[in-house]
């Protein structure tokens, strides 16, 4: 059976945050540094993986094949020749994986909360965590749910099996940490 390699992508506020409570990513969480990062981490991968509101606030500009997670579907439902639209509930997301990208290759999961969620029994063999350190998004929605802050979500992708293999800083100037967690094999 072909092997995908799970890759989790986030930059988060210090309370964990991916974006405000209405699901809009605020410019604090925005920074080039990073941006550039995900940006060639998704260029080196198969598929991308998002759910509906970043599917509709981000175009797919570059064209690269994406699956966004969708309750607003029935299985596995093709939107056009790179966009497909998963209901979860009613296809595992294995089995869709295995249909999109049968040869294998790395699969860029790109949030929000419920898409991150979604991998954590499936399980990850990377989370890039990036952390906007003098970003404050109160009552914003988190990068998995029920966390609070960034050792919160540390946390969660500990208990997940993975380990910190890698802490950069990705711009001194605005305060971007990277912290690269990888499965313990």
């Amino acid at each position: 059976m072909a092997r995908h390699l799970i890759e989790g992508h986030a930059i988060v506020s210090v309370e964990g945050a991916i974006a405000d409570a209405a699901g809009r990513v605020p410019d604090s969480l925005r920074n080039e540094a990073d941006w550039a990062l995900f940006q060639s981490r998704l260029d080196a991968s198969a598929l991308t993986v998002l759910g509906r509101l970043g599917h509709e606030a981000n175009p797919n500009a570059m064209r690269r094949r994406r699956l966004v997670l969708s309750r607003g579907v029935e299985g596995l439902v093709r939107e056009d020749d790179i966009t497909f639209r998963l209901n979860p509930d009613t296809i595992p997301i294995g089995e869709a994986l295995a249909r999109l990208v049968p040869a294998g290759g790395r699969i860029a999961v790109v949030g929000g909360t419920g898409v991150f969620d979604a991998f954590l029994p499936i399980g990850y063999d990377t989370f890039w965590l990036a952390v906007a350190t003098r970003a404050r998004v109160p009552g914003g929605r988190p990068v998995f749910t029920g966390i609070a802050s960034v050792a919160e979500a540390e946390a969660r992708l500990v208990e997940m099996g993975l380990v910190v293999r890698a802490r950069s800083i990705l711009d001194m100037r605005d305060g971007i940490e990277l912290a690269v967690f990888r499965r313990d094999r």
